[in-house]
């Protein structure tokens, strides 16, 4: 997801004197374009290749489509089946795999989201070869035994049952579900209960054969690796797959509808509540403008509902940089009404008044220094690639990311706040006393 600018640093800058022309057209320090970022395949599968002189080597393997990819009622089952790789292999035993990463101190991590499903590791040069092979073939030969599949059903469903244990990670998940109802976003990566708990061997094997196939996976490689090493290493395992006949689509646009709330009774010590604005796809020529968007309008909960009455110690408004894009208003307060009031003020001024283009400046600076900083790793690296990829059509585009932030006028904040901004999904978790529906529905 995003990394979001400040909230401190947006309320002061929305209050600073103008830029004036000349340093609105001043550089921007942004990472130059980068000679040694490469796109080939190899045997039929694709690779994004970044050379970095760095220490580690990063090697994710993403597996597209991510929720869309589960059969009708089987959502997680992605997971689900990369989770039970980690307990052996056709090759590797599960005590030889994982002495084999204790000893070269390696990692292995497995990450679900909305588009993709990754697995990738995390190595040095050194041991590339080796750990390699144990990503390849928990990918390609998970052992699938019947008795390893039961427990990490157990893990999977306990790991579920606690997230109703924290008010923050059940409002993720019921947003999510509310806000995007009847389409695939809507799902959870990681599954549900019931889908964890019937989804069955049998279910598991027919997956694998069928759907860990070379045209679902994209491959991205950073680190200090050469093509050749890359080519070596992919042609002697992934690249004998099925081809498989998968191809990556934007998924479909949500349907408009009326604003909604959901709202849960939990005896909580504060009271937790998110609204989902409907964004724009990703490819959307209005992207950059609503990321800015929302960071102003962060600052300014921030300002409003923080820092001058002091109505929660959390308040923001997250960009959220998926295929289809939305906007969430969170807060922890005891006082919802209140700041739901303030909330709409706030997207009201964000919607009736433009803000002068130049005071937009100093805030697209400090984001795009921000963005990249958290960029830095090889991890995010890989990540800003494949969305590249993936949302934009080029694994280049993300080096057009800063102008586009910056060709970003009040005008525009203005308008994808009147287009964006409206009929948001709720869910409430607290004490519903203090919380009116009506409010909610009406904002």
């Amino acid at each position: 997801m995003i990394a979001l600018l400040s909230t401190l640093t947006l309320a002061l800058a929305l209050s600073s004197t103008p830029v004036s022309p000349s340093a609105r057209n001043a550089p921007v320090v942004a990472p130059a374009a980068d000679s040694l970022k490469t796109m080939y395949s190899v045997g039929g599968v694709r690779v994004i290749h970044r050379r970095a002189n760095v220490s580690t080597v990063v090697t994710n393997i993403y597996l597209l489509g991510g929720v869309r990819s589960a059969p009708a009622g089987r959502s997680g089952i992605e997971n689900f089946l990369l989770q039970v790789g980690e307990r052996g292999t056709a090759k590797y035993p599960r005590d030889v795999l994982r002495r084999s990463l204790a000893r070269t101190g390696s990692e292995m991590v497995i990450e679900s989201r909305e588009d993709w499903t990754m697995i990738g590791a995390r190595t040095t040069p050194t041991a590339l070869d080796s750990t390699w092979a144990i990503l390849a073939d928990r990918v390609m030969s998970p052992r699938l035994d019947s008795a390893d599949v039961e427990f990490v059903r157990e893990q999977l469903l306990s790991a579920l049952r606690q997230r109703s244990d924290s008010p923050d990670a059940m409002l993720a998940y019921l947003s999510d579900s509310t806000a995007f109802a009847g389409s695939s976003y809507a799902l959870s990566p990681v599954g549900t209960e019931g889908t964890i708990a019937n989804t069955t061997h049998a279910e598991l094997v027919r997956f694998q054969r069928e759907q860990i196939v070379k045209s679902r996976i994209l491959l991205v490689v950073v680190g200090n690796v050469d093509r050749a090493t890359v080519e070596r290493m992919v042609s002697g395992t992934l690249a004998s797959l099925p081809a498989g006949s998968y191809g990556w689509t934007m998924p479909d646009t949500l349907p408009t509808g009326g604003s909604d709330a959901l709202i849960v009774r939990r005896a909580v010590p504060t009271n937790y509540l998110q609204g989902s604005f409907q964004g724009p796809p990703a490819t959307s020529s209005d992207a950059a403008a609503l990321r800015v968007a929302s960071a102003v309008l962060s600052g300014r909960l921030f300002g409003e509902v923080r820092s001058k009455r002091n109505l929660t110690y959390a308040v923001s408004a997250n960009y959220s940089d998926r295929a289809l894009t939305s906007v969430g208003l969170y807060v922890t307060t005891t006082f919802p009404d209140s700041v739901v009031a303030l909330m709409a003020a706030e997207v009201g001024r964000l919607q009736t008044f433009e803000i002068q283009t130049n005071y937009l400046l100093p805030i697209i600076q400090q984001f795009i220094t921000e963005y990249f900083l958290e960029n830095e790793s090889s991890t995010a690296q890989a990540n800003f690639l494949t969305r590249a990829l993936l949302y934009r059509g080029d694994f280049l585009a993300g080096e057009r990311f800063v102008s586009d932030l910056r060709a970003v006028t009040g005008a525009d904040v203005r308008r994808v706040a009147r287009r964006y901004f409206q009929n948001p999904r709720w869910v409430y978790i607290g004490d519903p006393s203090r919380v009116s529906r009506e409010k909610l529905t009406g904002f």
